[in-house]
């Protein structure tokens, strides 16, 4: 009777489950989300075919951390011992973003290297040789650094140190190769791309997200562009290309803006506390201290209060004082003659490493010297160049011999007309040009000049003045050293507070009388 009874009731709970799901458009019968404008339904072959992706959130790609963003004062925190002065405090609003956890390591640019020669190594050996990093930094007249010449970017013992010898140039174009990679792969996993392609790619003929956002590449389609019932199709039933609002790809890799770089090294989260899962628990908005260096978590750096584990013990890697770069046999301080392990050395709140001290990093600015009034508050960058996509003779896209979709400069005559923009390059808006008012003469009287590109954190080499996340300095972007090397950044799409949350304030309704 117990038996019957359980399987009365599980039957039951089927029954009206079942009914609750035709219901609701799930298992036995699919609703078809409509336009809260027009009514038209979405992903309807029969009412045009609009295609519309389930809203989700973005996937955090492979090596990087959210950093939620906010408001915070950009600028030198220390004395001005270098006596230019050309960083002025002022408070900006960074929006919510991700960087890398480490610096991009040997292993993982040795990685990049072997792509590129097994893809345009016969054709394109130039390719490959100028992606090459410069070992030849370690060189030095009077020091015998030879080993590191020959072994650090090679050897297996040196895999997960930082890539050095890696100019500004070399940095960026790294970025865009790992973005096609990673993006190739999602597609590859959602069964839209084939994996047989992934040794056969060569010249043109390889995987670039804005070619194959262009219908430009030709890949060998995957199980899910052949299935008969998939989201993939077009209105007639053939299948098509993914595009960026499905939501299958990630935005590209690249430098972080020097406003992210700082923003992210002084991780202010651990002053003040976020939001919980719970709605309406939040921070109080309120930062306590003005940090010197990236760890925020007892700002001293001279005890963990719970277990008391590093007193006394260096937090980053970096030189203090004038042939003292690790301390004394027994008693090394850092523990690193030269740069350490990515994952060395004490993460800051946002769980990013060696934001201060291992080396210094490239970042996507044209250095200039800043003041109060300079640029935005919001997002605040200089070094825009805008461009387009390139058209044909036949307004058609176009891709360069190595699979890239070729681009285009923005014109001024293209910006005449607009409100936000007048001029296509605008590095040197309101800082030598005619609105501005003033002329540095740049490359001319001074070192500065349009390749000139910011450089922040100190290095394994540096005093720690330098660590302090405020500090710059800049190097021309085709140079390299062995105390220079970068990591990468995306932007955030969706919520600033990260997945799960909601964007805005959300109140219920009010009810109105009828």
């Amino acid at each position: 009777m117990r038996r019957l009874t359980s399987l009365s009731l599980l039957l039951g709970t089927s029954v009206m489950f079942s009914f609750t799901a035709c219901k609701n458009g799930g298992l036995f019968g699919k609703k078809k989300e409509s336009s809260s404008a027009t009514g038209w339904s979405y992903n309807d072959p029969k009412m045009g075919g609009f295609s519309v992706a389930k809203n989700k959130d973005q996937q955090t790609g492979p090596g990087l951390v959210f950093v939620q963003g906010g408001t915070f004062v950009m600028g030198a925190s220390e004395q001005d011992v270098m006596g230019d002065w050309n960083n002025i405090p002022r408070r900006i609003t960074v929006s919510s973003f991700y960087i890398d956890e480490t610096e991009v390591a040997n292993v993982h640019y040795r990685e990049y290297l072997f792509w590129l020669q097994r893809v345009y190594g016969e054709s394109f050996p130039d390719v490959v040789r100028k992606a090459l990093p410069d070992t030849l930094v370690w060189r030095s007249e009077l020091a015998y650094n030879e080993p590191l010449v020959e072994y650090y970017f090679r050897h297996p013992a040196y895999n997960n140190y930082p890539v050095v010898g890696v100019n500004w140039k070399q940095a960026s174009d790294y970025a865009k190769w790992r973005s096609n990679r990673v993006n190739e792969k999602m597609l590859m996993d959602k069964g839209l791309l084939s994996k047989a392609d992934v040794n056969s790619q060569a010249d043109d003929n390889t995987f670039d997200t804005k070619s194959y956002l262009a219908g430009q590449y030709e890949g060998t389609p995957g199980k899910m562009s052949k299935a008969t019932k998939s989201e993939f199709k077009n209105s007639d039933g053939s299948p098509r290309t993914a595009q960026f609002e499905d939501g299958v790809m990630l935005p590209n890799y690249r430098l972080p803006t020097e406003a992210e770089w700082e923003y992210a090294a002084l991780g202010y989260i651990g002053q003040n506390p976020g939001p919980s899962k719970k709605e309406g628990k939040r921070g109080e908005e309120l930062i306590m201290n003005r940090q010197v260096y990236s760890w925020g978590t007892n700002n001293s750096g001279l005890r963990d209060i719970r277990r008391g584990t590093w007193q006394g013990q260096f937090l980053a890697n970096f030189k203090r004082g004038s042939g003292d770069n690790m301390g004394m046999a027994g008693g090394l301080n850092d523990r690193a003659s030269i740069p350490g392990p990515v994952t060395s050395f004490f993460p800051n709140t946002f769980g990013i490493y060696n934001m201060s001290g291992n080396v210094s990093e490239w970042v996507l600015d044209v250095f200039r010297p800043l003041s109060p009034v300079d640029g935005d508050d919001f997002n605040y960058f200089r070094g825009n160049k805008f461009q387009t996509l390139y058209l044909n003779g036949d307004k058609e896209p176009e891709k360069d011999s190595l699979g890239m979709l070729k681009m285009r400069d923005v014109t001024d005559e293209e910006s005449a007309g607009r409100l936000n923009y007048q001029k296509g390059d605008v590095i040197n808006y309101l800082d030598g040009d005619s609105l501005s008012q003033v002329d540095y003469g740049y490359g001319i009287t001074s070192l500065i000049n349009d390749k000139s590109r910011v450089v922040k954190g100190g290095s394994w080499n540096d005093r720690a003045y330098w660590l302090s996340p405020g500090n710059r300095r800049y190097l021309q972007e085709d140079f390299a050293t062995n105390t220079i090397g970068f990591r990468c950044a995306m932007d955030r799409v969706g919520s600033p507070e990260g997945n799960k949350f909601k964007t805005g304030q959300i109140f219920k309704k009010q009810r109105q009388k009828r």
